[in-house]
């Protein structure tokens, strides 16, 4: 899985409690094509065993600054690295790497790797420990040495004497999203992309709605994808059925298509990117009503309206230069329609599917999509994961913004 892929990652764990949590993280970059190379320091393996590892990675976990056929393991391992993790990182260990030390494996590797391999520190400790002023003072100087530092979570601590400020080491698929983000070519850096994910829904009464089969795995997708490739992103994001991304993506969480477009509007005017993969309903209630529709002995009558064309109304807003791509769900006469759309709407590109192929459309983890360009010819891609018919989409939107 990209960027993950045959690469090589350095995992380094430490002794803190959150140190079962790193099993999950080694668990996750194996299964998504990494290599791994995991260094227990000696404090870590009072929470938890080499061997968990070995059988996560099936690669041999390294322990010893000095072994026996492995004196040179803290120059061999950094330099095969195209990463290094470190995960989590204690206070004690923070010291030590900004004060240059070399006085265990994890260490020595750190100060023997590659110039320009990254390395992404995790800290986890007590919140009051991580407020000193001389744990600051070392976040600060590994950062301003090029670390990569994640700031921790607040959250429950593992002590009941700890407070609830920050501490907390974050979670593993965020640990892995940021990985990622160091790992993946920073094609974006310094574009604004903005993505819209998922349905609207549309109150009849208190407790019923009108929407559809949206789940926002497609603009999910896309988000991860381009905060991957370094792009500032902003999901604007109806009722979601899949976990918002991970990483540094910011989430607006909207219920009514109203909502999405007012969010939208917001945003525009600095986007660089616009992609509208939510599904926001067509049509609302004329009238909501004010208590729950009781059943009676004949179906009530409701009355619809339109709601605000989100896309159509971007029209006169858009960032001059900007690349719009808009999506159309069809069922019939697919690609005229879809080729209606990009018209009518002033699109840069289209994202066509048909609603009724089996593995497309809305819910699935796969889509099957044709790509389709202003002036250009119909681009059908095969039956794919969305998580790469995204890094497809991106890769159009990049070539499109080279032209610009």
């Amino acid at each position: 899985m990209r960027p993950f892929a045959g690469r090589r990652i350095l995992l380094g764990v430490t002794g803190g409690i959150a140190a079962y949590k790193v099993a999950f993280v080694a668990r996750s970059l194996v299964q998504a094509g990494a290599l791994v190379d995991v260094v227990l320091t000696r404090s870590a393996r009072e929470f938890i065993g080499a061997v968990t590892f070995e059988a996560l990675t099936g690669r041999p976990v390294h322990t010893e600054f000095v072994a026996e056929g492995s004196a040179l393991d803290h120059i061999k391992l950094p330099r095969a690295a195209e990463l290094i993790v470190v995960a989590p990182a204690t206070a004690d260990f923070l010291a030590r790497v900004a004060t240059g030390q070399a006085s265990d494996l994890l260490t020595a590797s750190l100060l023997a790797a590659e110039p320009g391999c990254p390395v992404l520190l995790v800290p986890a400790m007590n919140d009051r420990m991580w407020d000193a002023a001389s744990v600051r003072a070392n976040v600060a100087a590994l950062r301003s040495r090029g670390y990569h530092v994640l700031e921790p979570d607040t959250g429950p601590l593992a002590s009941t004497l700890e407070g609830s400020g920050a501490g907390r080491m974050p979670e593993p698929p965020a640990i892995v999203a940021h990985a990622a983000r160091l790992l993946e070519s920073p094609s974006l850096t310094g574009k604004r992309v903005l993505i819209t994910a998922g349905p609207t829904r549309e109150p009849l009464d208190p407790v019923r709605f009108l929407s559809n089969h949206s789940s926002g795995k497609m603009g999910v997708a896309l988000a991860e994808a381009a905060w991957r490739r370094g792009a500032e992103v902003t999901l604007i994001a109806g009722p979601l059925a899949v976990p918002i991304p991970t990483g540094g993506v910011t989430v607006v969480s909207v219920e009514t298509t109203e909502e999405m477009g007012a969010a939208v509007a917001d945003a525009l005017p600095t986007s660089d990117v616009l992609v509208m993969a939510a599904a926001p309903a067509d049509f609302r209630a004329t009238d909501v009503a004010p208590e729950k529709i009781k059943k009676g002995s004949a179906a009530p009558t409701l009355a619809l309206t339109h709601t605000p064309d989100i896309l159509a109304s971007t029209i006169g807003a858009r960032k001059p230069g900007a690349v719009i791509v808009g999506f159309a769900l069809e069922t019939t006469d697919v690609l005229a329609h879809g080729r209606a759309k990009l018209d009518r709407k002033e699109l840069d590109l289209i994202v066509i599917n048909d609603a009724t192929e089996p593995g497309a459309g809305f819910g699935g983890d796969t889509n099957r999509v044709t790509l389709l360009a202003r002036g250009g010819e119909p681009e059908p891609l095969a039956l794919m994961p969305k998580a790469e018919v995204a890094e497809a989409i991106l890769d159009r939107v990049e070539a499109l913004q080279r032209g610009r």
